[in-house]
């Protein structure tokens, strides 16, 4: 049995830069942070001639071309590894909450069918393929963040080049600022968010025809892209906070679907008692919101009393990982 552990996500900032339909125009920069919530996958050899599938839904079907799951067919078209094998995805956090759960789950089925293989590849190339599966094979209007923090880990600098090339640095933050984003950053979920393709194929489609508000709200996401990357390299993460804020009001510009008036009023909430910045995690709408104040316990009391219900994390510093190989 092979068994995979892939990190989920939170943006940093820059999102929204890595889809093709802004990058191939103008480049792309995002920042972003694996967190220790994390997509398992299993492969395993049975006793009979099919694919034995378990997801959110169960799958028993005799070839590759008779399975429902686009992400799980499409991969095994390009490393089928025979019948006689069981599929098994858990995660800690379910998808369709904005944390990147499609491209986490991609990549940590990768890399458990090169395992499963005996292959090795590279973090680089892993991201890449499920980049290609899910972007040129499937044409699902997502960027490259999610397939890439999900390989690498850690918190991560990608710099996507117009022909879709990703230069990869880590963030150069200090143990003390790792140590103050732990304890200063908290996660809320809002409910589940409409499919992150669905929000993204309005801004595909804008900045395909060259909207001018699309691309001066993106490009302004890329410009605090780099400011947070500074700010937080100089260790000033009040210099984030702030930053975090001016980033949700430039996300928003890009689409009325981007938050609701529920949303909007537990953000002000969040402010009114001491978070200095915020934003939602992921395409939008939905999701979790990430807030960033010198008292949590504060903002933990306000928003529990609403119902809203925190999601406790830390970095995730090893990307995916084989975790057991039997």
């Amino acid at each position: 049995m092979i068994i995979t552990r892939t990190p989920l996500r939170v943006s940093i900032g820059g999102g929204g830069t890595d889809l093709p339909s802004y990058y191939a125009q103008r480049g792309g920069f995002v920042v972003a942070a694996a967190i220790d919530r994390y997509m398992y996958v299993s492969a395993n050899r049975t006793f009979t001639d099919d694919y034995f599938l378990k997801y959110s839904a169960i799958e028993r079907v005799s070839s590759v071309d008779e399975i429902n799951h686009p992400l799980i067919r499409e991969a095994l078209r390009r490393h089928d590894t025979g019948p006689a094998l069981e599929l098994v995805s858990v995660a800690d956090i379910p998808a369709g909450t904005g944390l990147g759960s499609s491209g986490t789950f991609t990549v940590g089925l990768l890399r458990a069918l090169y395992a499963m293989k005996r292959e090795p590849v590279t973090t680089q190339a892993l991201a890449e393929e499920a980049c290609h599966i899910e972007m040129e094979i499937l044409g699902q209007p997502v960027g490259k963040q999610d397939q890439y923090i999900a390989a690498y880990g850690g918190l991560t600098v990608f710099d996507i080049s117009r022909d879709g090339s990703v230069e990869v640095t880590p963030l150069a933050v200090g143990s003390d600022t790792i140590a103050d984003l732990e304890t200063h950053l908290v996660l809320f979920f809002t409910g589940y968010s409409r499919e992150a393709s669905t929000i993204l194929a309005e801004q595909k489609t804008r900045s395909e025809a060259n909207d001018p508000n699309m691309l001066a709200a993106l490009d302004r996401v890329k410009e605090l892209g780099h400011e947070i990357k500074r700010t937080l390299e100089d260790g000033d993460t009040v210099g984030y906070a702030k930053l975090m804020h001016e980033h949700w009001e430039a996300k928003r510009m890009r689409s009325q679907g981007m938050s609701n008036p529920k949303i909007d009023r537990w953000y002000e909430m969040a402010r009114a008692n001491g978070a200095i910045g915020g934003k939602l995690v992921g395409a939008g709408a939905g999701g979790f919101l990430l807030l960033y104040a010198d008292d949590p316990a504060r903002i933990r009391r306000v928003l529990n009393a609403e119902g809203l219900t925190e999601v406790r994390i830390r970095f995730d510093h090893d990307g995916s990982v084989v975790l057991a190989r039997g």
